[in-house]
């Protein structure tokens, strides 16, 4: 199949791509740069330039393609509203060219992004085989920008690696490479309206993933207060305290996803979100 793919360059856009390409699939991955065309090419896709507030080059690519994955988001935390109307405009643009096609369209979960997922959930009703993918928090692997990083760096600010009372709260993750087979498989055969955790660590304790940043920079583990937590992690004060255990046990029977990559505790331990 033609696929398109919105941030297609991005962190987790790239394994999807590669992903795509390893089983067969035409690749036409959406950027605004050169630097981005180069790396698409380099990788084997085809280049269609545009973004997502150029809502015609949204149009176009999915009018054009035999099924559409958009992972592209503007990770804008100063104007994060601004950055769901921005999707839901992209979800709507493309859901529309779809429309009646019964080609697949494979949107990701954000946090109160509930209205991007009601409109593609609509779509599924319009003949458009929809389906969400909701990522784990943590997505791991070499080049990973995301919470744990932030979590290595706030340790080497402050000297210790810390936890949140008893540190039993327990984290979601998945390898990107994982979660790259997950968005293939909902492709080719999730079913219209179907909603799929990109989950393999169920939950790791918060305790353990400080205790090997820890270990692995050399640095005390201590417990800190919840009333301390936003002093000492900053925005991420509040996350660092959730208990959000998830399951994938349903999506792995739908689609015979398999995760089959390191967790990460064993990715951690492997050195290198260490490196500097």
């Amino acid at each position: 199949m033609r696929i398109f793919v919105t941030g297609a360059t991005g962190y987790i856009g790239s394994a999807v791509v590669h992903e795509l390409i390893q089983a067969g699939h035409q690749v036409v991955g959406l950027t605004r740069s050169d630097r981005g065309a180069a790396k698409l090419e380099q990788a084997g896709a085809h280049v269609h330039v545009g973004s997502l507030d150029d809502l015609e080059s949204l149009r176009s690519g999915a009018a054009a393609a035999d099924g559409v994955i958009h992972l592209a988001f503007e990770h804008n935390f100063a104007d994060f509203a601004g950055a769901l109307r921005t999707d839901l405009r992209a979800i709507e643009t493309m859901g529309e060219a779809l429309k009646g096609s019964g080609k697949p369209f494979v949107i990701t979960a954000h946090a109160n992004g509930e209205a991007s997922e009601n409109a593609a959930i609509a779509f599924g009703q319009q003949g458009v085989r929809t389906s969400i993918v909701s990522l784990a928090p943590t997505v791991h692997d070499e080049g990973d920008k995301g919470f744990v990083p932030r979590l290595i760096q706030i340790a080497r600010e402050k000297g210790v690696s810390a936890y949140i009372g008893d540190g039993t709260n327990r984290w979601p993750a998945v390898h990107r490479l994982d979660a790259a087979s997950l968005f293939r498989l909902a492709l080719e055969s999730a079913p219209a309206g179907s909603r799929l955790d990109g989950v393999d660590d169920e939950g790791v304790p918060f305790r353990d993933i400080a205790g090997v940043i820890g270990k692995q920079l050399n640095l005390p583990v201590v417990s800190i207060s919840r009333e301390d937590a936003n002093a000492h992690f900053g925005f991420l004060g509040t996350l660092a305290a959730l208990d959000i255990p998830r399951s994938s046990v349903d999506t792995q029977a739908l689609l015979e996803w398999r995760p089959v990559q390191v967790s990460l505790m064993q990715d951690l331990e492997q050195g290198h979100y260490f490196t500097v």
